[in-house]
């Protein structure tokens, strides 16, 4: 029960900004359940799965496919580097030993707190005239970097993608959202499919039972949170989960393993 609840209450946030949660599930994953880096990591993203599915689907009812399937190129040209990062992401993953990947982990939460505290000041330099060219060898660098930290860490890497698509290519941050799912969607598949292959599914082999209901609640809070997508303002939620992001960087830093 505890996991449904903590799924749902990420999902609620990643459904109504337009990303997969990863990004607050992090803390929840090692300061609530107290799983260790690589296990974390995992999870993560196959729970990142659930929601970013599920929340694609309920924000077609506000953002049409049809809006999203119109900006296909934006997807493409991210999705080009995103997926050769995802890869390399996990190689490096397994690689590294957990103390080293949990200091990438704060320092990431460090950095996306900051971004989250400053959205406004980030998604209001949107109008950039960047030529066509330009674009594409931005969106493809950014586009590895993203997918890079995506399986590294167990993140989606909506946060980082949102402020990308709409400061690189001047698209609506709401619609901003339902492409990053998109490519957040085939990144994440890419990183799980390298996990399995590399046999790191065995870290997680006990721990099917905790993976359903923190799926299941996702998948609600990610409908909730896409409902609400047509009521709420999402400048509050910034704030609010940027200074809890940065409280359990901080939290996370001081941890030691047993």
């Amino acid at each position: 029960m505890k996991a449904f609840v903590w799924g749902a209450i990420v999902a609620i946030a990643g459904g109504l900004i337009g990303v997969g949660g990863a990004e607050f599930r992090i803390p929840v994953l090692v300061n609530v359940f107290h799983y260790r880096p690589l296990p974390t990591v995992i999870i993560n993203l196959m729970i990142s799965l659930v929601t970013v599915t599920f929340s694609l689907v309920f924000r077609s009812g506000v953002i049409g496919l049809e809006m999203v399937i119109a900006h296909g190129g934006i997807i493409l040209n991210l999705l080009c580097g995103s997926l050769l990062g995802s890869y390399l992401g996990v190689r490096y993953a397994t690689a590294i030993n957990e103390q080293v990947l949990r200091q990438i982990i704060v320092i990431f939460l460090i950095v996306l707190s900051f971004i989250l505290l400053g959205h406004n000041v980030i998604l209001g330099m949107v109008g950039w005239d960047i030529p066509w060219g330009l674009q594409v060898a931005i969106g493809v660098l950014a586009g590895l970097v993203i997918g890079l930290f995506s399986s590294l860490l167990g993140v989606a890497g909506g946060e980082l993608l949102i402020p990308t698509i709409t400061l690189v290519f001047g698209v609506d941050i709401r619609l901003a959202g339902s492409l990053s799912l998109v490519i957040s969607l085939f990144t994440i598949l890419m990183g799980l499919g390298k996990y399995r292959s590399q046999g790191a599914f065995s870290r997680i082999t006990n721990q099917k039972q905790f993976i359903f209901y923190m799926a299941f609640g996702s998948a609600l809070g990610a409908g909730i949170g896409s409902y609400l997508l047509q009521y709420v303002t999402s400048d509050w939620i910034y704030i609010i989960l940027g200074l809890l992001l940065l409280g359990s960087a901080l939290k996370l830093s001081q941890h030691t393993d047993p």
